[in-house]
């Protein structure tokens, strides 16, 4: 921990790279006791177990569709996370010449107060929905149509945005949403769908690709200087966004750092090991270790 911090206040720049296990130390978890409170109706009907399966579920109906995931995205995109992990993180480099990209689609990011100029999340957005065709590159935010669903159904909504079944629990909570509430393209009426890289309809809207110059300009400006990589939660779904990129940037800079903390997965190649830290712990306890 203390060459861990030693080398971060030193640094020149700081490139986060940020998976689906920093959420997870969040407190983002998508199955379990998490899952059950949300959806156990879901569950019991369709026999899966988790929120990511029943995401591919291939529901009858857009009503009951979008009872599903106007839930997913309230909980993974409106509510907060439980521990305060991406707060920890933040006080780590708020001073510091940092950058993060990440594949993380919970806005995790942005509610905890990191400079929006200095993001760039990859993969999308719960908070945002798109053409299902797509029939033009535009991206809509999603909040009010989403809290009208949730209510809708049933759910409470409370001030500091958490949902709460009703008395009667699940007894009083319907699968549907009225049709007129399902989101339909303003352009060519279609269905709207979510703007989460899945497959090649994925919108790359103009924010994105702003987003996407300014991570190539932090590169250009900051890739042969004292740098750290620092790594955070990254799994081998999709290694060539984050992890090989910064293993090629590592190797390419002898003046560079890479660091992992990644329970269970914190692992590097052996061409960069005397330039590499990996800690095999949860983040959170890490963060606030450091």
């Amino acid at each position: 921990m203390e060459n861990i911090k030693s080398i971060l206040q030193n640094a020149d720049s700081i490139l986060i790279g940020a998976g689906a296990g920093l959420s997870t130390s969040a407190g983002f978890t998508y199955s379990g006791l998490r899952f059950q409170k949300y959806f156990a109706d879901f569950e019991k009907k369709y026999g899966f177990h988790d929120m990511y399966s029943g995401g591919f579920y291939p529901y009858k109906t857009l009503e009951e569709n979008w009872a599903y995931w106007s839930r997913y995205i309230m909980i993974n995109r409106y509510m907060n996370a439980p521990i305060p992990v991406y707060e920890e993180l933040f006080e780590l480099v708020k001073n510091k010449n940092y950058f993060v990209l990440t594949t993380n689609v919970d806005h995790c990011f942005q509610k905890t107060g990191f400079d929006k100029s200095r993001l760039f999340y990859t993969q999308g957005d719960y908070g945002l929905w798109q053409c299902s065709e797509p029939c033009h590159k535009k991206t809509y935010d999603n909040q009010l149509f989403v809290e009208k669903m949730i209510r809708e159904q049933g759910f409470v909504i409370q001030d500091d945005g958490s949902l709460e079944l009703p008395e009667n629990g699940f007894e009083g909570i319907k699968m549907t949403v009225p049709s007129e509430l399902v989101p339909r393209c303003p352009v060519c009426g279609k269905p709207m769908s979510m703007n989460l890289r899945a497959d090649d309809t994925f919108v790359e809207d103009e924010g994105w690709n702003r987003a996407a110059g300014r991570y190539e300009d932090f590169l250009n400006k900051n890739k042969d200087g004292k740098i750290v990589y620092l790594e955070l939660g990254v799994g081998g779904n999709t290694p060539g966004i984050i992890k090989y990129p910064f293993w090629k940037m590592t190797y390419a800079n002898p003046k560079a750092t890479y660091i992992c903390i990644n329970k269970g997965e914190a692992e590097v190649p052996r061409e960069i090991e005397k330039q590499s830290i990996c800690v095999n712990n949860d983040i959170y306890e890490v963060l606030k270790s450091l």
